[in-house]
């Protein structure tokens, strides 16, 4: 075998010109393969990362009636659902698949709340004890919550920067006053989600999509929130899934703990945000116009093959003599037959080779321009390259059996 894949490249550096335009075609193919591939699962992972967040792993889990999310700003409380307790949580960090989680309430365009003359129209959140680590809050500067302002109801709240800069205008926040409908919280600390990642915004629709509240964000501990809102109003549980893949899971695995705990009608039921699955839906609406595109890359291998099957049935021809001889010395028919086999085989594998090199530098030239993610598929390299290896033992087959069956006479006398 070591001595026929010598020849082989022996056959090769040769006739140089010949083996390269030969191997054109897979080259060709192979780079369009590798390109489309890894410009659907760079756009693929930007979708994820848009969606869900680099390692955030969080899934939200929220009351719904008829598949649509409940918003308490305008709907009251409804009948047959009880409060979930902090035992319930505790209950609930021990399910299959979640990390940790948090209660809270929010309101996700807040009325209402004020600086002095400047209003703030972003989210409120009123978050328990755990909220800060499971949503992945990091304090800047001041404070967070301690144990005491959830005891004791204390009118305290953290800002995000956004906040801090469209409220207080460059000012120093800590230490001020943020009226919320007419009762004042004093702000302790402002605050980051460390997290998330920011998403790429490069159309109107992307924005729409991805984007959500960008005006900030303002938290109070959940024991003050009736102080301002509601009594009694139930709460959204954000979940850490223990990976990204979990999320699907770990967020089914609370909804349904929560429909057996705390519900008591049909009318609506906890379902959690399946940011996981809106992102697979939207991955599979992105790979199946691109495996069309696959399938047409995939047309020049064949093209490629018959080169490869043209080419060595010339090679057969012009070295009738030399099989002719080497048959007349006692070669067997087998061993001319893997000659010709691995010649074709190390000429489409070099031609993969390239190819994957080529579909490599196309995918970061890609990416630049199209501004998504390099992600290189190595499974994918690796079966191109088999691929072509294939196709070479494949269409090679045709001109090696033909130089193992010729007469060894009939080839002696050929000029």
């Amino acid at each position: 075998m070591l001595e026929n894949i010598n020849l082989a490249f022996q056959g090769v550096w040769s006739h140089k010109l010949r083996s390269f335009l030969t191997m054109l075609g897979i080259i060709i193919g192979i780079a369009a393969i590798i390109t489309i591939v890894s410009t659907i699962k760079g756009t693929n992972e930007q979708i994820k990362q848009n969606l869900i967040g680099a390692g955030n792993n969080v899934v939200n889990v929220m009351l719904m009636q008829d598949n649509n999310e409940m918003d308490f700003s305008y709907t009251s409380v409804p009948d047959g659902v009880s409060m979930i307790t902090p035992e319930m949580r505790d209950e609930i960090d021990k399910l299959d698949k979640v990390q940790e989680s948090s209660l809270y309430h929010y309101r996700g365009w807040a009325d209402g709340v004020y600086v002095g003359n400047s209003s703030f129209n972003g989210s409120v959140y009123g978050g328990d004890s755990h909220f800060l680590s499971v949503e992945g809050y990091a304090v800047n500067y001041g404070r967070g919550f301690i144990e005491s302002d959830f005891q004791t109801c204390r009118k305290v709240a953290l800002i995000d920067a956004k906040t801090a800069q469209s409220l207080f205008q460059g000012l120093n926040p800590i230490g001020g006053t943020v009226e919320i409908k007419g009762e004042p919280f004093v702000v302790v600390g402002v605050v980051s989600q460390q997290s998330a990642s920011e998403p790429v915004i490069n159309s109107l629709s992307d924005y729409y999509m991805y984007s959500g509240n960008t005006s900030g964000t303002l938290i109070i501990p959940d024991t003050c929130w009736p102080i301002v809102y509601r009594y009694d109003e139930p709460a959204t549980v954000a979940v850490r899934a223990t990976s990204t893949n979990d999320m699907t899971e770990a967020g089914n695995n609370v909804a349904k703990y929560l429909n057996e705990n705390v519900i008591a009608t049909e009318k609506v039921k906890y379902q959690a945000k399946d940011l996981l699955q809106q992102a697979a839906d939207l991955q599979s609406l992105s790979e199946a116009t691109n495996k069309q595109l696959i399938w047409i890359a995939a047309i020049s291998l064949v093209v490629g093959g018959i080169g490869v099957m043209n080419i060595m049935l010339v090679s057969v021809t012009e070295r009738t003599r030399e099989i002719g001889l080497k048959i007349a010395i006692g070669a067997q028919q087998s061993r001319i037959l893997w000659q010709f086999l691995t010649e074709a085989a190390v000429l489409t594998s070099l031609g993969g080779i390239l190819g994957v090199a080529c579909g490599i530098g196309l995918a970061y030239m890609l990416s630049s321009v199209m501004g998504t993610p390099v992600a290189i598929s190595v499974g994918a390299c690796a079966v191109a390259v088999a691929f072509s290896m294939v196709i070479g033992v494949v269409f090679g087959l045709m001109p090696a059996v033909k130089a193992s069956k010729l007469n060894p006479i009939e080839a002696l006398r050929r000029e």
